[in-house]
C-alpha cells in the first residue's frame, strides 16, 4: 500500500527495533492486567445475580436473590436485568471513552477506567438494596468498560505487522483466562459480597504498575508530538537490543505539513476529522457493516456463555469449560489467519457458528448428550475465532486518528447484542429454540455482509482516512512488504 513521502513509516521502524522484542513483551505483560480485570468485572453478574435454574438448588450460596428477596418467579426479570444494565452502561460509555482516548491519550484513559471500575465494584459489594446494586452495576462499566479496547489498541499498535496475530491472541487468551478465573473464584467464594471484593481490590493494587506503561506512539505522532514518540521508540530499540537507523531518525525530523485533502493530523480538530469521515459514504458503510458484525459476535459469544449451564449440572465447571474452549480457537486462528487472510477467516467462522446453532435446533428431541455438547462447544469455538479476528480486523481497516473512536463506536453497537444476550433465558420461555435460531441467523447474515471488507493481511496500519479507504482488496496480499 503506497504512502505519501511525509508519512511516518512506523511499521518500518518497528521492523528495525524488533516486531515483538523485550519491550513489547513488557508492554503486553502490563496490558494483560486490564484485560483480565475486564473479564472479571463485566461477567461477575453471572454469579452475583445468581442463576435462575440454580438458585433453589445451591442453598449454600449467598447472592442478591437471597439478600434482596428476589425469590418469586415473577421477579425473574430483576435477575436478567442486571446483565442488561451492565451492557447498557458499556453502550453509553464507549463512544465517549473513545473520543477522550483519541483526544487525551490511551494511557490516562486506561488508568481512569481501571481505577473507576474498581471503586464502583467495591461500593457495589456494600449495596443495601437492589436499587443501589443495579445503580453501581451501571456506573461500573460507564467508567471502566473502555479498559479492554484501550489496552488492546495500546498493546497492538506497538507490534510489527507480522506479529499482530500473535499479539491479538495474547490479549484474547488473557480474557479467556480471566473468565475461567472468575468461575474458579466464584466456586470457592460463594458469598457475592466477598466475591466482588476479591475481584475488584486487585484493580486498585495494579494501578502503580499500569502507570509505568508508555503512551501509544501512533497517537503521539497523530498529535505531532514526534519527540516523545521517538524517545519511546529509542527506548524500545535499546531494550530489544536494536538500533534505529539514521534514515529513520531523519524521517521523523523532516515531516512537513500536508496540503489539500491529505491534511496533517495535527492541523485538524477532532470535529473536522469526524466530519470528513462522515462525508465519505464508503467509510460510513464500512462502520455500519462492522457494527453489525460486532452486534452478531457479542450476542452469540455472550449468549452461549450465559447459557452454558446446559452443559452439565455444575454451573461453575460449565462456565470454566466454556471459557477454556476458547483457547483452541485462538491457536487455530494463529495457524490460519496469516495464511488465508482476515476476510476468509471471519466469513468461515461466522458461517460455522451459525450452522452449529441451527443444527442444534433440529436435534432437540434426540437423547444424545454428547452430540448436544459437541455442537454447543463447536459453536462457541467458532464464534471465539470470529470475535478474535474481528478485533484485529477492526484495528486494521480504520485510520490512526479515528481508530480508537471507530473501534469504540463499533463496540458500542456490539453491546446491543450483549444487552439482549442476558434476556435469552426469557426468550426461551416463549419458544425454546428461539435463542439458537436467532444466533444462527445472525451469524450467517453477518458472514455474508463481512465479504464487503477489504483484505488487510500484511498491510501496514493506515495512518490517514485516504489510506484506509484505498486499501487493496486482494484476498492474499504479498507477504514480503
Amino acid at each position: 500500500m503506497p504512502q505519501a513521502e511525509d508519512d511516518v513509516d512506523l511499521d518500518g521502524v518497528l521492523h528495525e527495533i524488533g516486531q515483538f522484542g523485550r519491550f513489547q513483551v513488557r508492554q503486553y505483560g502490563l496490558m494483560v492486567l486490564p484485560i483480565i480485570f475486564n473479564a472479571l468485572f463485566t461477567l461477575s453478574y453471572i454469579f452475583t445475580a445468581g442463576n435462575l435454574e440454580y438458585r433453589l438448588e445451591q442453598t449454600e450460596e449467598s447472592t442478591i436473590v437471597r439478600d434482596f428477596n428476589i425469590t418469586c418467579a415473577h421477579n425473574d426479570w430483576k435477575l436478567t436485568l442486571v446483565g442488561t444494565i451492565n451492557n447498557v452502561g458499556q453502550f453509553v460509555a464507549l463512544p465517549i471513552a473513545g473520543y477522550l482516548s483519541d483526544r487525551f491519550g490511551r494511557r490516562w484513559i486506561l488508568l481512569v477506567s481501571v481505577a473507576g471500575s474498581a471503586v464502583f465494584g467495591l461500593v457495589r459489594s456494600f449495596a443495601t438494596s437492589y436499587e443501589m446494586f443495579i445503580a453501581m452495576e451501571f456506573l461500573d462499566p460507564v467508567i471502566g468498560s473502555t479498559m479492554y479496547t484501550t489496552a488492546f489498541v495500546l498493546a497492538l499498535e506497538l507490534v510489527g505487522p507480522k506479529m499482530r496475530v500473535t499479539g491479538n491472541n495474547i490479549i484474547s487468551c488473557a480474557f479467556s483466562f480471566g473468565e475461567a478465573l472468575l468461575g474458579l473464584l466464584a466456586m470457592y467464594f460463594r458469598d457475592w459480597r466477598v466475591l466482588l471484593r476479591i475481584l475488584y481490590i486487585p484493580g486498585l493494587l495494579a494501578l502503580p504498575f499500569l502507570y509505568t506503561t508508555v503512551e501509544s506512539v501512533r497517537w503521539l505522532l497523530s498529535k505531532n508530538r514526534k519527540d516523545e514518540a521517538f524517545t519511546i521508540l529509542k527506548r524500545a530499540a535499546k531494550l530489544n537490543g536494536k538500533t534505529i537507523s539514521q534514515a529513520a531518525f531523519e524521517r521523523f525530523n523532516c515531516i512537513e505539513t500536508k496540503s489539500g485533502s491529505a491534511k496533517s493530523l495535527d492541523t485538524q480538530t477532532y470535529a473536522q476529522l469526524l466530519r470528513e469521515a462522515l462525508a465519505n459514504p464508503a467509510l460510513v458503510l464500512r462502520v455500519i457493516n462492522c457494527s453489525f458484525c460486532w452486534l452478531t459476535n457479542t450476542m452469540v459469544y455472550f449468549g452461549l456463555s450465559l447459557n452454558s449451564v446446559s452443559l452439565s449440572g455444575n454451573k461453575y465447571l460449565n462456565f470454566i469449560l466454556v471459557s477454556l474452549i476458547e483457547l483452541p480457537g485462538f491457536f487455530l486462528m494463529q495457524l490460519i489467519l496469516d495464511r488465508v487472510g482476515r476476510k476468509k477467516t471471519l466469513f468461515t467462522t461466522l458461517v460455522l457458528s451459525g450452522l452449529f446453532c441451527i443444527i442444534s435446533v433440529f436435534i432437540v428431541g434426540i437423547d444424545a448428550p454428547a452430540l448436544h455438547l459437541t455442537l454447543f462447544l463447536l459453536s462457541k469455538l467458532s464464534i471465539t475465532m470470529s470475535f478474535g479476528t474481528l478485533y484485529i480486523y477492526t484495528v486494521e481497516i480504520f485510520p490512526t486518528n479515528l481508530r480508537q473512536s471507530l473501534l469504540s463506536t463499533c463496540s458500542m453497537f456490539g453491546r446491543i447484542g450483549s444487552m439482549i444476550a442476558p434476556q435469552t433465558p426469557l426468550l426461551a420461555k416463549v419458544w425454546t429454540p428461539l435463542p439458537m435460531i436467532l444466533f444462527g441467523c445472525l451469524g450467517i447474515s453477518s458472514a455474508i455482509t463481512s465479504l464487503q471488507f477489504p483484505e488487510t493481511l500484511n498491510n501496514e496500519l493506515p495512518n490517514t482516512l485516504e489510506e484506509a479507504m484505498n486499501m487493496q482488496g486482494n484476498d492474499i496480499p504479498a507477504t514480503d512488504r
